[in-house]
């Protein structure tokens, strides 16, 4: 079984990739003899988003989106983690056009029964991350994933963690709390579909 993380924020290897990674290892660490992660950083890839809209790729031009939902709709894949940077308390430019071209799978319905979280990793504490979990939970609801969020004992709508503006999520207690909640409730219920 796998999972998993799209780190969509354009700086490779900064926070969101750093977030997404600490929920993939909690993941992992529920049954590490049966849970195989992976991360895709989106900001290593070529997606164009226009193509969702019909428009056709320039002569020459790469896109790196086939292989990548060849890899989401594997029956292999029982969970995705979505991880965005806050930009004015929504979804980064690159998990927009991910998403879009995510269409081509809702039209086969490919994610649907596959567990979905969501990440949100913002500047500042308060700086629209519950806004940002929001567009990515509704995305993944009009492909009829079954959507958790981080568990208990925090309990909310996904993993929300904040930098302080520097490249650093780990003086956040409380957001780590969540990213390592969320990482095992994806992990615990793609499980529990799985035995079913």
């Amino acid at each position: 079984m796998k999972i998993i993380g799209i780190a969509c924020s354009p700086r490779k290897g900064k926070t969101t990739a750093q977030a997404v990674q600490v929920a993939l290892e909690a993941a992992k660490a529920v049954a590490p003899d049966r849970i195989e992660t992976e991360l895709v950083e989106l900001a290593e890839l070529e997606i164009p988003g226009y193509v969702a809209a019909g428009i056709p790729l320039k002569e020459g031009q790469r896109d790196d989106f086939p292989p990548l939902a060849e890899k989401l709709a594997d029956k292999q894949t029982a969970g995705i983690i979505v991880g965005s940077p806050v930009y004015f308390g929504n979804v980064s430019y690159l998990c927009k056009a991910f998403f879009d071209r995510c269409i081509v799978l809702r039209k086969q319905f490919a994610l649907s029964g596959k567990v979905g979280g969501a990440v949100a990793v913002g500047a500042g504490r308060n700086g629209g991350q519950e806004l940002t979990l929001q567009s990515i939970r509704n995305i993944m609801s009009c492909h009829e994933m079954i959507l958790v969020g981080d568990g208990k004992p925090t309990a909310h709508w996904g993993a929300t963690v904040w930098n302080n503006g520097k490249d650093d999520i780990t003086q956040d207690e409380q957001g780590m709390a969540t990213l390592k909640n969320l990482g095992r409730r994806v992990a615990e219920v793609a499980l529990a579909c799985r035995a079913k």
